[in-house]
């Protein structure tokens, strides 16, 4: 069963597109009892009510596949004379024209059906002409086969809510009639399948509306199938054994599923990139692969596979089932994070770095300058370095106490007594006599 062939399926469910030669039903009360049978010529249904249980058909092909919509296949003995295969078989043989046919098959429902309230089965008959296509998908004016199939619904029948309303009859505000009204399928089926575009009479299309809790009563002793976890309780057992295997490993990441699902997200895009239409299932090698690329210890790991082959023994699941969108939304904040943490922390190297080797220059620069004063000193030489002005002298203890200063030429002047081989530097050049 493929995506494309429900939605197939779907579009024809529309009042020029339809081809249901014939609808029939009961409702049933709380007690199981039959209170109203329903056998209808589908075209002949006034315009209004045809729409409406064509949006009753519609529903039963709504949802995910795998989640919503299952495909279940028949057991060898289902399909032996007096199997419920081969019941099935004849009701839509019957075309839904036969009553006794068609009372067995509603009295099997009801027998079956775990339900507290009042609810309708539903059951249509269609024959639909599959048109040829050619390989660019264009349909051509010649028939494959005819799919011949039944569809049955089961919807809740509820009490409207008390509420005021205008009573016409009365000229007045006052309480509203409440009367039972049919709600949106919880279960039904279709039988045979269609797959790649053909009719498979060795499973049948299962819907369930609660992923969480499919009636897996009408599919198993009805039916005669074996029920198939939902994409729902999949993703759940999966989340489950990830978890308690992470809870007897404390040196487990808790970032550990999000990693899988990620790597499982990466995978199934890969996929679709090659165009690829075939579903990627998550056997238990593939799993181990998985975690071998992220790392994940081997003692969890172990854990988690011995875990996963127990769950999912009978069928591993679809790797699409498993994908939690709030989950990789969350992984994807959190590699963000991560990955903005570390540029945050490299960027401090970088100007701790930059600041060190600049405080080392500094630190040389300042002292090869003391250097120079401290030599120059020693050595007794002065030098004058003047600012706007200002006069800078740099001398030697004995020196300075020598200096004195003295009017000639009536202008105060700074006597600095030379001795021996004693210069003096002015702008950097020897100052002479």
């Amino acid at each position: 069963m493929h995506k494309k062939d429900i939605a197939e399926l779907k579009k024809r469910l529309t009042k020029n597109g339809c081809s249901f030669t014939k609808m029939i039903g009961c409702y049933v009360d709380a007690d199981k009892n039959r209170v109203v049978d329903i056998n209808e010529t589908f075209l002949n249904l006034d315009e209004e009510e045809m729409h409406k249980y064509l949006e009753i058909a519609k529903k039963t092909l709504s949802g995910t596949v795998h989640n919503n919509l299952l495909s279940l296949e028949f057991p060898r003995e289902e399909e032996a004379q007096g199997g419920k295969q081969q019941f099935l078989m004849g009701v839509r043989e019957s075309k839904l024209k036969n009553p006794e046919i068609a009372n067995l098959f509603f009295d099997r429902i009801i027998e079956t059906y775990d339900y507290p309230g009042n609810y309708l089965i539903l059951l249509f008959h269609d024959a639909y002409d599959v048109m040829t296509k050619t390989s660019d998908n264009q349909k051509l004016d010649e028939s494959e086969e005819v799919y011949e199939y039944i569809l049955c619904a089961i919807c809740p029948v509820t009490l409207s809510k008390a509420a005021l309303g205008y009573r016409e009859d009365q000229h007045r505000i006052g309480a509203r009639i409440r009367d039972w009204v049919v709600g949106a399928p919880e279960s039904g089926f279709v039988f045979p399948a269609f797959s790649e575009r053909s009719s498979d009479i060795h499973s049948v299309i299962f819907y369930t509306r609660n992923a969480k809790e499919p009636h897996n009563e009408l599919a198993e002793e009805f039916l005669g199938c074996n029920p198939k976890k939902t994409a729902t309780m999949q993703k759940n057992a999966f989340e489950n054994l990830v978890q308690q295997a992470m809870d007897t490993h404390p040196e487990a990441s808790e970032a550990t599923l999000m990693d899988i699902q990620s790597e499982l997200q990466e995978m199934m895009e890969e996929q679709a990139a090659q165009e690829d239409e075939s579903e990627l299932i998550l056997h238990p090698s593939l799993l181990k692969s998985v975690m071998e690329e992220n790392e994940v210890p081997a003692s969890l790991a172990k854990t988690i596979e011995e875990a996963y082959e127990e769950e999912f023994a009978e069928e591993p699941p679809v790797v699409d089932s498993l994908i939690d969108k709030k989950t990789m939304e969350a992984n994807a904040k959190r590699r963000q994070q991560q990955a903005l943490t570390k540029e945050i922390e490299a960027l401090k190297q970088t100007i701790e770095e930059k600041n060190t080797t600049i405080a080392e220059k500094d630190a040389v620069i300042e002292q090869k300058d003391l250097d120079i004063q401290s030599a120059r000193i020693e050595s007794g030489s002065t030098e004058m370095v003047a600012g706007e002005g200002e006069i800078l002298l740099q001398v030697n203890e004995e020196t300075a106490e020598q200096i004195t200063s003295q009017i000639i030429d009536g202008r105060t002047c700074i006597v600095i007594p030379l001795e021996g081989d004693e210069h003096v530097l002015i702008n950097g050049e020897t100052f002479d006599e």
